[in-house]
């Protein structure tokens, strides 16, 4: 199956159901499935989005709720039902799903929907709501299947039938002990293997992955793909089973996560949602390309201190551009790689020293192999082996320059305790920009300006 993209056909569509009665539209929704409503809501305006919700089964609307973007503003859309269909939305959510589209809501807001459905829901819903967003009780679906351990092979069957009927899909089966303490997980598959005779207790493997609920959301990702699963328990620090995280939710948090790191990279605010609007954006943008000014005069006052070497030698200036551009280029590469190396685990301190030093090698390689075309440039353009020298000199320097500060500065922001993608980019820029103005100047004024003017040195 191909994914879905908005095309203009569709839209027009839809819209032109949207004006005619509720049958017509009902007809043409049937040919969409509700993650391609999520995708065609994002060109639609709140009252075509309630007349949509309003059309569809409730079975139907909560998927297509489940799998709207958070700024889309589900909560926004939900709170404007009515009241009876709404609820009716929730109680076929999941309860992680509809803890993610009330916590978008104010609290008098969230009350209101809470109030209006059964104490059990709205019992797990506020239990839910309590945790962080971003750390595994956020993340988890307090829906799961358990057993106690004390049970034979039927009475366990039998109690996974009943319990299964108010969920989708399950993938692990949760063992407890009388005061829902979980002392370990079962398969279907080996469950239903087992001898008829057979006791919970003596299949249940007690040697399983589990996470606290406080355990940030990225953490809970990496072991899941470290240890290849599909489903995750949490618990509390007494071992009593919270709920459980599956895999579909860890996608949506490794997305959410690569997305802020590249903002970050990139000098902009987490703050600022893709489909925001200008406003948002000049607010979230706006402090770093400031701050980037500041650093943009720092490195304009090393060639103010190099005016009569530039003057002197004209072509200088034309090159010692490219040369920063080369290192800045050269030390998002370094940075790119170091804050994913630190985003995928904890680096020890020999590990940090060995990218440092992997980074300096790479820059000096590359940075002599650039420096060599310059060279050549510089002297069959201008005539000129020894601004040729001059070049590659800078060039390979301010590359060593580039993949050390690329990688160090990262490692030193997360050791201090600063999110190092967030300001590493400026301070490289910094390093990168001032070296490759300061490197060419330095080296033309030591090496060119005597051979050119000897009487100024005598």
């Amino acid at each position: 199956m191909q994914s879905f993209e908005i095309n203009k056909e569709d839209l027009e569509r839809v819209k032109a159901a949207l004006e005619g009665n509720d049958a017509e539209l009902e007809i043409v929704l049937k040919e969409y499935h509700a993650s391609e409503i999520a995708i065609l809501f994002e060109k639609l305006p709140l009252e075509a989005r309630e007349k949509i919700i309003n059309i569809l089964p409730a079975d139907i609307a909560s998927e297509v709720f489940a799998e709207m973007h958070e700024e889309q503003d589900a909560g926004e859309l939900l709170i404007s039902l009515d009241p009876e269909k709404r609820s009716e939305i929730i109680e076929e959510l999941d309860y992680d799903d509809a803890t993610d589209i009330i916590s978008q809501l104010d609290e008098d807001e969230q009350e209101e929907i809470l109030d209006d459905l059964d104490h059990e829901d709205a019992t797990n819903i506020r239990a839910l709501l309590s945790y962080d967003e971003e750390t595994a009780g956020g993340l988890m679906n307090s829906q799961v299947i358990k057993i106690n351990i004390k049970l034979n092979k039927k009475d366990a069957l039998d109690e996974i039938i009943k319990q299964s009927e108010e969920m989708e899909e399950f993938y692990t089966i949760y063992v407890v002990d009388d005061d829902d303490i979980l002392k370990g997980i079962l398969s279907i598959k080996s469950i239903i293997k087992a001898p008829p005779l057979a006791k919970v207790k003596d299949l249940v493997v007690d040697d399983f992955v589990y996470v606290k609920a406080d355990l940030d959301q990225e953490e809970v990702a990496d072991l899941i793909s470290q240890y290849n699963l599909t489903t995750i328990p949490v618990v509390d620090d007494h071992m009593k089973l919270l709920g459980r995280i599956t895999v579909d939710d860890i996608i949506d948090v490794m997305e959410q996560e690569s997305t802020e790191d590249i903002l970050k990279i990139s000098g902009v605010s987490e703050d600022e949602e893709l489909s925001g609007n200008w406003k948002d954006a000049v607010k979230s943008r706006l402090p770093w390309l400031v701050i980037n000014l500041g650093t943009a005069y720092l490195a304009a006052s090393v060639i103010r201190h190099f005016d009569a070497t530039v003057a002197l030698i004209p072509p200088i200036a034309a090159y010692m551009t490219i040369i920063a551009g080369m290192g800045g280029n050269a030390a998002t590469q370094a940075l790119a790689v170091t804050v994913r190396r630190i985003s995928l685990n904890d680096l020890s301190d020999s590990q940090a020293y060995n990218a440092v030093l992997k980074e300096f090698l790479v820059g000096m390689l590359n940075g002599a192999a650039n420096g060599i075309i310059v060279f050549f440039i510089a002297w069959f353009y201008d005539a000129s082996p020894m601004l040729g020298l001059v070049l590659f000199l800078a060039m390979t320097g301010n590359l060593i320059v580039a993949g050390l500060t690329g990688a160090s500065i990262p490692l030193i922001l997360k050791r201090v305790g600063i999110d190092p993608a967030v300001a590493s980019s400026i301070i490289i820029t910094t390093f990168t920009d001032c070296a490759g103005f300061l490197l060419p100047l330095w080296f033309a004024t030591k090496l060119l300006l005597p051979l050119l003017h000897p009487v100024i040195h005598h």
